[in-house]
C-alpha cells in the first residue's frame, strides 16, 4: 500500500440555507490501496461527504483533488476514477441484471467488454442469474447487483456506503471477501459504516465524524493500542449488597447479582492500580473465585469519542 493520497479532501464544507452544517471543515487524505472505514452516528454527515466527492452534492467551500487534479475542473475523469456502491437501492427494476451493469460501464466511457463484466459477475455469485429482472432479486442479491454496477467502469476508488445495511450475516462476510479482494486487486475502499465489527474486521484506518466534524483518524491497530482500555472482571467468592469503602479510589462496578466486581483500566499506564486494588481486597476479607481481562472493542472507543466530543460542545 502506498503512502501517497489517491484522493485528498481539503477544507471540506457544507451549509444549508435552514444553517445547518452538514460538514465543517473536513480535511482528509485516503492512501492509495488503502481500506478507510468511516464511523458516525446517524446524521454525522458521512453521507454528504462522500455525495460531494462523488459530484451528486455541491459544496459550499473546499475542494477534492483525485490524485493531485481538482475534481469539479477534471470533472469527466474523476467520475471515471470513482465508483459508489449509494445506501438507498436505485435501479431500474425491469431490466435484465447484465443490462444494467452492462450500460453501468458504457456509461463513464469504458468501451462494451462482456468478459469484464462477466467476471465482475462471477466475482460476486451473479452470473447464474445475469438473465433476471433485477425486480424478481432478493434484497441480498440486489445489494450485490448495486457493487457490480459501481465496479463495472473499473473504478480506482470505491466508496461504499453502508454496504450490508439490511442484508444477513452469511452475505455480510461475503462482502467483506469481496471488499479485501477488491483491496488486493488495488482498489483504493471508502465504507461508512454502522457495524463497528465491520470496520474492525476490514479497515486499515478509521475517521471517526460526529456532527458534520472529522473528529479523529487514525491506524486501527494504533487506534485499539492508545485508546483502547481494558476490563478486569473479578467472579466475587461471596455476592455483595454494594462496593465496600475501601474499594472507592478504584470505582469499580458490581454486577446486578453482586457477584462479579469490574475495574477499568490503562493497560499502557504504569500503574494498573490492580495490584493495589487485589490488596485493598484482601485486606476487606474479600475474596475471589476467579479473573479476566478484556480488551476493550472499537465499539467502546467509538461510543467514548462520540460522547466526549457532545459533553466538550
Amino acid at each position: 500500500m502506498s503512502s501517497d493520497p489517491i484522493l485528498s479532501i481539503r477544507g471540506l464544507r457544507k451549509s444549508y440555507a435552514s444553517g445547518t452544517e452538514a460538514l465543517k471543515s473536513v480535511d482528509l487524505d485516503i492512501r492509495r490501496g488503502e481500506i478507510f472505514a468511516l464511523l458516525g452516528p446517524n446524521g454525522a454527515g458521512k453521507t454528504t461527504l462522500i455525495n460531494i466527492v462523488c459530484g451528486i452534492v455541491t459544496p459550499t467551500a473546499g475542494e477534492v483533488l483525485i490524485d493531485g487534479r481538482n475534481w469539479q475542473r477534471h470533472y469527466r475523469e474523476a467520475r471515471k476514477r470513482i465508483g459508489l456502491v449509494p445506501q438507498e437501492l436505485t435501479m431500474d427494476v425491469f431490466e435484465p441484471l447484465i443490462s444494467t451493469v452492462s450500460f453501468s460501464r458504457e456509461l463513464f466511457g469504458r468501451a462494451p467488454d462482456k468478459a469484464k463484466v462477466e467476471r465482475i459477475l462471477r466475482d460476486l455469485s451473479l452470473w447464474d442469474k445475469r438473465k433476471e429482472i433485477l425486480k424478481e432479486l432478493s434484497g441480498g442479491m440486489k445489494r450485490r447487483v448495486m457493487i457490480a454496477k459501481a465496479l463495472a467502469h473499473e473504478p480506482d476508488i470505491l466508496f461504499l456506503d453502508e454496504p450490508t445495511a439490511g442484508v444477513d450475516v452469511e452475505l455480510r462476510r461475503d462482502m467483506w471477501a469481496l471488499v479485501r479482494r477488491l483491496r488486493d486487486n488495488g482498489t483504493t475502499i471508502i465504507l461508512t459504516t454502522h457495524y463497528i465489527e465491520e470496520a474492525e474486521e476490514m479497515a486499515d484506518r478509521v475517521g471517526v465524524i460526529t456532527n458534520g466534524e472529522l473528529i479523529l483518524v487514525e491506524a486501527k491497530d494504533e487506534l485499539m493500542k492508545k485508546l483502547g482500555r481494558k476490563i478486569l472482571h473479578l467472579q466475587l467468592t461471596e455476592p455483595l449488597q454494594s462496593v465496600p469503602p475501601e474499594l472507592a479510589e478504584w470505582n469499580p462496578q458490581l454486577s446486578e447479582n453482586g457477584n462479579i466486581l469490574t475495574y477499568e483500566f490503562d493497560a499502557k499506564a504504569d500503574r494498573t492500580g490492580i495490584p493495589s486494588l487485589l490488596t485493598a481486597m484482601r485486606d476487606a476479607g474479600l475474596g475471589f473465585k476467579d479473573l479476566d481481562t478484556k480488551q476493550s472493542s472499537l465499539e467502546d472507543i467509538f461510543v467514548s469519542l462520540v460522547h466526549e466530543k457532545r459533553s466538550a460542545a
